[in-house]
């Protein structure tokens, strides 16, 4: 295998690349299941592209690195020239304004992640038995092409531990952040999770849930050949106010959902509520292997704690009854934690080609490291957990 000559390759669009060649690098496992993720799919990646959401006028220009070996392509990664730091939730705004304080320009810059979707996974998609290989090449070529074309940094975000500390090891600066997850401790059903909360903390979500679905309606859970293109009509409804509230402008264009509904329906589970029979509020989650992805939440009527039933209970309730493991709710919130879910860490790695100012960088992500390691204890501390006997709850 030495021997064979390895070629890299950048493609503009990703249907440049055979979809099953993609897949078995990014998702082998997906051969006798759902992918561990469907976020590095090929189809869920052209959707982004095929919508216009990622593309010329978006400042997320696809790059997409092949990596093939004997004509086979052993890896690739969702590369993407950035114009700004919209979309990303790993916030590098600080470092930009410094930066061209400093008389330098920030952007473009490089990143391989997944556009918009702030949920850990693999980011270096790796054909099985060629991992060094892979690995190497597709590192040192995205570093090639930010060397080349003068680029201020690389950036691989929400990636996995294990490329995290690979990377670290390769010289890149590593960032950790963090995330609220909930994770089934062989619960059983939402009744055996609550048995393990507190008295009070299961008091509340009871008293909770029981106001949120006296909201006047009913709740649909809706997947696969359930969830018709009405649906999508509502569903852009609710994302439009929460994408204008938020980012001023969504980032997912109507085509997105009208591929969503052809191509990845099974991947998609939506959580709706009707009212009179007309869909007033929806969470939008995307199924994983092992996990359910909380995306996206919006509304048309606001009802007292509907938001908290239908992204964070109905998902737990989903996941217990299909055998999933993990919920992960999106970015930020610390009004999770009294819902059961606790923080964990995220991580990112980051080259940037001015050594100074790369110097800069990494003593911040040292402290910062530290810091959010301190946090993440401090917070899992106010957990809604029972207690060991004999500690206060």
């Amino acid at each position: 295998m030495s021997d064979q000559l390895l070629e890299l390759t950048a493609h503009s669009s990703l249907a440049e690349i055979d979809p099953a060649d993609w897949d078995a690098c990014a998702c082998p496992e997906a051969a006798d299941g759902r992918p561990r993720d469907p976020f590095t799919t090929h189809r869920f990646l052209l959707a982004l592209e095929a919508s216009g959401s990622v593309g010329p006028g978006t400042g997320w220009q696809p790059q997409y690195l092949a990596a093939r070996m004997g004509g086979q392509l052993i890896a690739c990664a969702p590369l993407y020239a950035k114009g700004h730091s919209q979309g990303e939730y790993i916030f590098d705004h600080n470092w930009a304004h410094a930066y061209e304080r400093a008389g330098g320009h920030y952007y473009p810059k490089l990143q391989i992640a997944v556009p918009f979707t702030p949920a850990t996974g693999r980011r270096l998609l790796i054909r099985a038995g060629f991992e060094e290989a892979g690995r190497a090449a597709l590192l040192q070529g995205a570093l090639r092409i930010a060397s080349d074309n003068e680029l201020s940094s690389l950036h691989i975000t929400f990636c996995t531990r294990d490329e995290a500390e690979t990377g670290e090891e390769m010289g890149l600066l590593r960032r950790t952040g963090q995330q609220y997850h909930w994770l089934d401790q062989d619960y059983g059903d939402f009744a055996g999770f609550l048995a393990s909360l507190s008295s009070r903390k299961r008091k509340n979500i009871r008293k909770e849930r029981e106001t949120a679905q006296a909201f006047g309606g009913e709740i649909r859970i809706l997947t696969g050949d359930e969830i018709l293109p009405e649906h999508w009509d509502a569903f852009w409804r609710f994302y439009q106010d929460t994408g204008a509230r938020k980012w001023g402008t969504p980032y997912l264009t109507r085509e997105f959902f009208e591929i969503a509904q052809e191509r990845l329906r099974d991947d998609i589970l939506l959580i709706m509520a009707f009212r009179e029979g007309r869909p007033i509020a929806g969470a939008l989650n995307f199924i994983g292997r092992e996990t359910l992805y909380g995306r996206y939440w919006g509304c048309v009527e606001d009802h007292n704690a509907l938001h908290f039933e239908l992204c964070y209970y109905q998902a737990i309730d989903w996941a217990l009854a299909h055998g999933l493991t993990r919920v992960e709710a999106g970015a930020q919130g610390e009004h999770k934690i009294a819902r059961g879910y606790l923080p964990v860490p995220t991580h990112s790695l980051h080259w940037i080609a001015d050594e100074g100012f790369a110097r800069a960088v990494e003593q911040y992500l040292v402290a910062e490291r530290a810091a959010v390691d301190e946090e993440i204890e401090v917070l899992t501390s106010y957990g809604p957990f029972r207690k060991p006997q004999g500690e206060p709850e």
